[in-house]
């Protein structure tokens, strides 16, 4: 058995991991270069020619969630190769992709990417899936700022290796994370090879707070101010529930635009089947210019979820709205508002519209330093530990573990030999 990290070693995102075996081979996620700031991805395996070179002799790709630095590469894998991602995480892109071919400058969406990506194969948590009679691959749920996101045990040539995904314990569905490793997989046998992302090593300033205290602060600012316009993503049900929560608790009406209605759609009748917390039913539309709903909106008060491209009309609806009971919620890395390359300069705007009536209230969608190092000791693997989605894997020998998994830890791109 083989493990081969193309890339994911000292980078954040563009993540692309291969298992193999002398008769099988599978990748774990196909992501695309972060972009940086306002500049499109600089990714030179951005295209056809070079992804079907990569995935040559492969049988499978598996996806641990739908954010593009995991999975955006999938448009150049040619039909035939079995791709596979989450149900509720197909639907997700599903939905994205075609809110996004009806916009012009988002022209690289093409009508043959959502061909390809409706013929994904789905699976559910802890389903067994047989590659080539081979490897088998079964999925386990993580919490993650992405709804429907898994860690994958792969076993095959009597090997286990784990690769966790982008993971946390600080989500609300995050406590799981421990026990799942703990009852589940560990009893079935040792972890040859851990394979686990890294990303807070380089963000140690960040303060790391857990969903429910979101939900918390947003209670309180909810109750200072009454008309409260926040800017989160689209498609982390968490953060999404957290101001829902708030905006319920607080009588405030829940406004979105109808791709968000459609992605808390999606929420509502798949997971929010199995938990009434992650259902959105007392939400509405925005109707911008509707002056019925706008006088009813002054009256109650609202939370509404907005988007760069709602710029002009936030501008044109805060001339109507009294400027002491107005705020700006930004609930996303701190690192997009920042000067600096990551800069976000439609983020930078859109937040200038509110000049000081704003507050910055995010957490990380990635694991702490002490979970990863939880992590780490408790799947206490036989041969490697493989950091990746990092910017500076050799942190990873700072975290407080043994010496001996230290000495397991390999921080380079390259091919391990089980």
């Amino acid at each position: 058995m083989r493990v081969t990290i193309h890339r994911g070693i000292n980078q954040i995102g563009g993540c692309i991991t291969e298992i193999a075996t002398n008769k099988t081979r599978i990748i774990i996620d196909l992501g695309q270069n972060l972009p940086k700031g306002n500049i499109p991805s600089d990714d030179n395996m951005a295209n056809r020619e070079n992804i079907e070179d990569l995935i040559i002799g492969v049988n499978a790709i598996f996806y641990t969630h739908y954010h593009g630095d995991h999975v955006e590469l999938f448009k150049y894998v040619p039909k035939g190769i079995a791709q596979y991602i989450g149900e509720v995480a197909k639907r997700v892109m599903l939905c994205k992709y075609e809110a996004l071919i009806h916009i012009p400058e988002n022209a690289p969406v093409k009508a043959e990417d959502i061909q390809l990506l409706e013929s994904f194969k789905t699976f559910r948590e802890k389903q067994e899936i047989p590659v080539n009679n081979d490897i088998k691959v079964t999925p386990y749920f993580v919490s993650h700022s992405a709804c429907d996101a898994y860690m994958f045990l792969i076993e095959a040539d009597g090997k286990r290796i784990l690769h966790t995904g982008d993971f946390r314990d600080h989500g609300y569905l995050g406590k799981g994370l421990m026990q799942v490793l703990e009852k589940i997989i560990l009893p079935k046998g040792a972890i040859n090879v851990l394979i686990t992302e890294g990303t807070m090593l380089s963000r140690s300033t960040e303060k790391v707070l857990h969903e429910n205290d979101i939900k918390l602060n947003a209670i309180e600012l909810m109750r200072q101010y009454k008309y409260v316009f926040v800017l989160c993503s689209s498609t982390d049900v968490d953060r999404l529930v957290s101001f829902y929560q708030a905006a319920q608790e607080t009588g405030r009406s829940f406004l979105y635009d109808n791709y968000q209605k459609n992605v808390l759609n999606i929420f509502t009748e798949t997971k929010g089947t199995i938990h009434e917390l992650f259902r959105f039913d007392n939400g509405h539309y925005y109707k911008h210019g509707h002056k019925k709903q706008l006088d009813i909106l002054k009256g109650k008060g609202f939370c509404m979820l907005v988007r760069p491209k709602h710029y002009n009309q936030i501008k044109e609806l805060l001339t109507q709205l009294p400027e002491k009971q107005i705020l700006f919620i930004y609930s996303m890395w701190s690192g997009y508002l920042n000067e600096g390359e990551n800069q976000k300069e439609e983020y930078v705007k859109i937040e200038g519209l509110f000049n000081d009536r704003v507050k910055r209230l995010h957490t990380s969608g990635h694991a702490t330093p002490e979970t990863l190092a939880a992590v780490c000791s408790l799947v206490n693997p036989t041969t490697a530990i493989i950091p990746i989605h990092s910017e500076d894997s050799e942190k990873f020998r700072e975290l407080p573990i043994i010496e001996d998994l230290r000495n397991k830890i390999v921080a380079y791109n390259g091919t391990i030999h089980l």
